[in-house]
């Protein structure tokens, strides 16, 4: 995938897809140790032993529409070929971790992307599940909760056609507000 956005999209509905009601997304650019770690956290069903093992393989896949899965593979290639690392942890009943490290400042470390686009996805689904999103870099940091939104917003669902067009442009200014040099 071109952006690492597009990655996060994929990673959160397999996250969704396997039931989680927690969804934990973490971007932490650490430029004094030229690292960007890419955090994808949830409550949903797990996977076994033997099913984390395979994870990575393109050819294994939970889907009953196509054969081939790509995402996890795509983020693992992603991550190495920018001299980061890819890990999974994962136990049935309790959910999944997915974490990727990336060089900051690799000429391979794929673009941080469309994060507004993507959360906007995901916050229009976001009725059956809580979104938690946060995306620091040194000392500052911007996040999201989508139970906060909806405590705020009352009876108005976050698929509203205003609330959206508020919740792009609010999404935008925080992630701006990280003024990231390194995109």
């Amino acid at each position: 995938m071109k952006e690492l956005s597009l990655n996060v999209l994929d990673l959160a509905q397999n996250s969704i897809t396997a039931g989680a009601s927690l969804l934990e997304i973490e971007l932490l650019e650490d430029p004094a140790s030229d690292l960007l770690t890419l955090r994808i956290r949830d409550n949903g069903c797990g996977m076994s032993e033997e099913q984390l093992r395979q994870v990575t393989d393109p050819f294994t896949t939970s889907r009953q529409t196509r054969r081939v899965g790509l995402g996890i593979p795509l983020a693992k290639l992603a991550a190495e070929q920018s001299g980061g690392t890819f890990r999974m942890e994962s136990e049935v009943g309790k959910g999944t971790l997915v974490e990727a490290t990336f060089g900051l400042t690799h000429i391979d470390r794929p673009p941080v992307g469309n994060m507004a686009a993507t959360l906007l996805t995901l916050l229009q689904s976001a009725e059956s599940f809580s979104l938690l999103y946060r995306h620091s870099r040194a000392s500052e940091s911007f996040e999201l909760s989508s139970d906060a939104l909806r405590e705020i917003l009352g009876d108005v669902p976050l698929s509203e056609p205003e609330v959206l067009a508020w919740l792009l442009d609010y999404i935008r200014q925080g992630e701006a507000s990280l003024e990231t040099e390194i995109e």
